[in-house]
Parts: C-alpha cells; structure tokens; sequence
C-alpha cells in the first residue's frame, strides 16, 4: 500500500495502514462510514485508487486489490457490483457530507459515502 505523501493521523506507518484498509473495507461493505474528515480524505483517496483499478477486471487487477482489501465477500462486491456500476466514470466515486463537531473533542465528523 502506497499512500503517498498523505497525512499521518497521528499514528504510526504499520497502525494507520491498517486502520486506512479497515476503513476502506467498511466503505466498500456498507457503502457509506462515519469519520473525521481528515481520516475520511485518505480513506477516500485509497478506495478511488481501488475502484479504479477495479475498472479493469483483470487477473492483475484483482491481485493488487486484494493486497490492501483482506476481506474475499468485499472483493467479490468491489469486482461485482461496484466497478461496474462506475464504469463509465472517471473518477469522483466519493462523497463527504459534513454532519458537524463531535460532542466529546470537537473534531470535524461527517460521511464518507460511494456516489449513486
């Protein structure tokens, strides 16, 4: 997984890694997540690179999915039913809709959710 020069999260390389694929698998099950918007931009940047390459179909495709999404059902919908349903867009398959502060530290929350 190469995320670029993303933001840290305040975590350590191996912990947000896993916490990006965890997120991201979520996204890709229930369609939609409550997050930060911090955390919501890089979650986001990954699950674009995903549906993109899962455009393709291929063999090769697959494969390098399948190194950052552990989780066989959500490769199956990601191949099955997303790519697809985004196959003739370029890109922008994410959306963040604000919902406002956290009660608890007032960080900035809301919903990152796949476009229809």
């Amino acid at each position: 997984m190469n995320t670029g020069a993303g933001r840290k999260l305040g975590r350590p390389t191996g912990h947000r890694f896993q916490m990006l694929r965890n997120m991201v698998t979520s996204l890709l099950h229930y369609e939609k997540i409550e997050t930060t918007k911090p955390k919501a931009r890089e979650a986001s940047r990954l699950a674009e690179r995903l549906i993109t390459i899962a455009k393709a179909g291929d063999l090769n495709a697959r494969r390098r999915v399948a190194r950052d999404l552990k989780n066989p059902s959500v490769n199956a919908k990601l191949f099955d039913v997303i790519a697809p349903r985004y196959k003739e867009r370029k890109g922008g398959y994410t959306q963040f809709i604000i919902k406002g502060p956290r009660f608890s530290d007032g960080a900035e929350m809301g919903i990152l959710k796949l476009v229809s």
